[in-house]
């Protein structure tokens, strides 16, 4: 009964628990930035219903449902890490993708110790994809450490941020890559089973995962005896549905476990006590896809790609505003400018306002600071982040008021509700800016207290990451913020 009830609890929680997604708008920021290219779209997806921030079709905003083509998809880096399947044909057959090089590092991983892996991934200095960036090896070696009789490991693939498509085509055109990712990582640190946890609104990737399983289940390598090994591992694909807040990591194991989806309090950590109260690693799509490439390349092959801080390549995913939108592979280092007038080829209309890198909860980046190139502690230092690599440009038809509102109401809805902060103050902003853009005024005290009470004591990274994007509009856009308040 107490699990019944605990489940009543988990699906209350949820936007899209029985709903069907056919024919739903997207009123994400990438569509939101987009909604002068189709305003009649961008008002239909203001009054959908149920409510969707992200379709994972930022290239062709504002988005519907059931309607999706094929974006521009393209290598920029001297090596293609991640793209090599996905830029042709897509690969849907376990067949198939042996014959273009695939099973090769799951080959070698057999024949190999644990310890020689994790050297491998720590050297070629790969860092989590997902937004955090923690050190990949590293993590690998905290659960491999652990001493239990049971681990697990997840795949992320909650892929919500507003303007990421990334990992939706990873999964769509290459499912085997991820599957053997996750048997090297499973089988170096110990762990026999594992989860692939997809969002709700990514219907096609569900049906050509679950083939992809079922047919690696067939082939030998899921199972009791992988490849005819002593190594057991099995996947299990588990649909989300609909919140924001799954990705963050704890929230998304309650979730696997049919739990109220909330961040939980660390520590412990997650490669302590993850998954069912089990030592759990969990690394994110784009992150697991490099591995098959570093074990049968290399580690200093993926570490000269990039820069000595940030090695290797990421996935950017370009929105509808950009005159070329798409993904794109590139080697970090770029600049954001080459990213903007040389992968997107400049804007389709106006001058550019802003740039969005990493999601809503990163900063706002100005047309000032273009030149700053695309690495971790070269965006930090002015106030954003790689994030997960979405790429939402906003042209000068967009006000400041406009995107802080959009920005917070997004926020509030999405928010737990388990801290204060985030649950009443994200409110709060979404609704005083939606009175400022009727002509209205707010006080500046009372923004700045909110701004601080999201940055100091919201429990994950839901209210901090807000904080830190009304953070860098008080330091790139102060003139044009300010005129949003009264002087009391």
């Amino acid at each position: 009964m107490d699990h019944i009830l605990a489940r009543l609890a988990s699906d209350s929680f949820y936007h899209l628990s029985h709903t069907s997604l056919t024919g739903s708008r997207c009123q994400g920021l990438a569509c939101f930035s987009a909604k002068q290219q189709d305003l009649t779209g961008w008002e239909e997806a203001c009054h959908s219903s149920p409510t969707v921030y992200c379709l994972g079709q930022c290239y062709r905003g504002p988005a519907r449902q059931g309607e999706d083509v094929l974006p521009h998809i393209a290598n920029h880096a001297r090596k293609s890490v991640l793209l090599g399947n996905v830029v042709n044909a897509a690969v849907l057959d376990l067949a198939e993708y042996c014959k273009t090089g695939g099973g090769q590092a799951l080959h070698q991983v057999l024949h190999m110790d644990s310890a020689a892996v994790i050297q491998q991934v720590s050297a070629s200095g790969l860092r989590g994809r997902g937004g955090a960036a923690f050190p990949t090896g590293l993590k690998w070696q905290l659960l491999a450490a652990q001493r239990a009789d049971c681990k697990y490991l997840v795949a992320n693939a909650d892929e919500g941020d507003p303007g990421s498509f990334s990992d939706r085509l990873l999964m769509e055109r290459d499912p085997y890559r991820l599957i053997e990712a996750m048997l090297i990582a499973g089988i170096t640190v110990g762990a026999k089973q594992a989860y692939i946890y997809l969002r709700r609104e990514y219907e096609q990737a569900a049906s050509i995962l679950q083939a992809a399983i079922t047919q690696a289940r067939a082939a030998g390598w899921l199972g009791q005896h992988v490849l005819g090994s002593a190594h057991a591992f099995d996947i299990s694909l588990v649909i989300g549905k609909g919140s924001y807040l799954c990705g963050e990591e704890t929230a998304m194991l309650n979730a696997i476990e049919d739990r109220r989806p909330e961040a939980r309090l660390r520590p412990p950590q997650i490669t302590e006590l993850g998954l069912y109260n089990k030592p759990t690693l969990v690394n994110n799509v784009e992150t697991l896809c490099a591995i098959p490439w570093i074990i049968t390349h290399g580690a200093a092959a993926y570490a000269a790609l990039g820069t000595p801080e940030s090695p290797g390549t990421k996935l950017l995913s370009l929105n509808s505003v950009f005159k070329r939108p798409g993904l794109y592979e590139v080697e970090f280092g770029i600049s954001l400018r080459d990213i903007v007038d040389k992968l997107g080829l400049g804007l389709k209309q106006g001058q550019l306002k802003g740039l969005m890198l990493g999601g809503p909860l990163a900063g706002l980046i100005p047309p000032q600071l273009l030149d700053t190139p695309l690495a971790y502690q070269s965006l930090q230092q002015i106030g954003g982040a790689v994030g997960h690599g979405g790429v939402i440009a906003f042209d000068d038809s967009c006000s400041i008021a406009e995107l802080v509102a959009q920005v917070f109401r997004f926020g509030a809805f999405e928010s737990c509700g388990k801290c204060t902060p985030c649950h009443h103050g994200a409110a709060e902003i979404a609704r005083h800016f939606d009175d400022i853009l009727q002509g209205g005024h707010w006080n500046a005290d009372r923004w700045q207290a909110l701004v601080t009470a999201l940055a100091d004591a919201s429990l994950c990274g839901h209210g901090r990451g807000l904080a830190e994007f009304a953070q860098s509009i008080q330091r790139h856009y102060h003139a044009e913020l300010q005129t949003c308040f009264t002087s009391v």
